[in-house]
């Protein structure tokens, strides 16, 4: 199956490393136009010798600046035919007891996970509502769909109000010709954060892991980009609502 997208702009946020670099890199190398946002100005670099046509230094926190931004995009390149949403992670943070939990470390991971994505679908809507058509793609986990594995309970509850969020968009927007979904991506090795934590199990949790892996391999983040690829192009055009487990199989 070939995918073209070379008549497409592409926005992907958290495109600095890892999954979203490796969107990046398969979107641009099917021909569209992409725009990479991420706060690492440094990380953008690397996203934009991977292919992007633009990069934006961007905290999706900030809602008027994110709203601001994507309007600019929409001026500049005539619109935003999709949107992927790969900001998030546990940034930086471990698992404690709940009750060691501070009201900053739980609202630090809802912002990365969910307010980020939600104001950047905010931002991109308007444009695909004109067009009646678009897609829009957020990168949830398997922790929002069963309890993580890093043990974080807020990265946890977020994830699971990601899925919760994608599917209600997929309701509010399917009339207008949009299409939105999701992709869980099990145990991926992208960045700083995950090597340390697959490091933090040790030899035997290692082999635990990747006992309860059918293909009893981690993922990669090309994985993960194959995936969003099929979602964003034309052969998915009836798929809405949906969130798709690449996690190599679940024992």
């Amino acid at each position: 199956m070939q995918l073209d997208f070379h008549d497409k702009t592409v926005v992907v946020t958290g495109a600095a490393q890892g999954i979203g670099r490796a969107i990046v890199t398969a979107m641009s190398g099917a021909g569209a136009k992409v725009i990479a946002l991420d706060r690492d100005a440094a990380g953008l670099e690397l996203a934009k010798a991977a292919g992007a046509a633009r990069t934006v230094t961007l905290d999706l926190s900030e809602r008027a600046l994110v709203l601001e931004t994507m309007a600019g995009i929409g001026a500049r390149f005539g619109s935003i035919d999709i949107l992927v949403a790969a900001a998030g992670g546990v940034r930086g943070q471990v698992a404690h007891p709940l009750e060691e939990i501070t009201e900053a470390a739980w609202q630090q991971l809802f912002a990365a996970n969910v307010d980020g994505s939600f104001w950047c679908a905010q931002g991109v809507v308007p444009m695909m509502k004109a067009q009646r058509a678009g897609r829009i793609i957020t990168i949830a986990s398997g922790a929002g769909l069963r309890p993580s594995l890093t043990g974080i309970q807020a990265y946890s509850a977020a994830k699971h109000a990601l899925v919760g969020l994608t599917k209600q968009l997929a309701l509010e927007l399917g009339p207008h010709g949009i299409n939105v979904n999701s992709v869980a991506p099990g145990f991926v090795l992208s960045n700083p954060a995950t090597q340390s934590q697959w490091e933090s199990y040790g030899a035997e949790g290692q082999k635990r892991l990747l006992d309860g892996i059918h293909m009893r391999r981690l993922g990669k983040p090309e994985d993960i980009a194959n995936a969003v690829m099929f979602l964003a192009s034309e052969q998915a055009e009836w798929i809405s609502g949906q969130i798709l487990s690449v996690d190599g199989g679940r024992a």
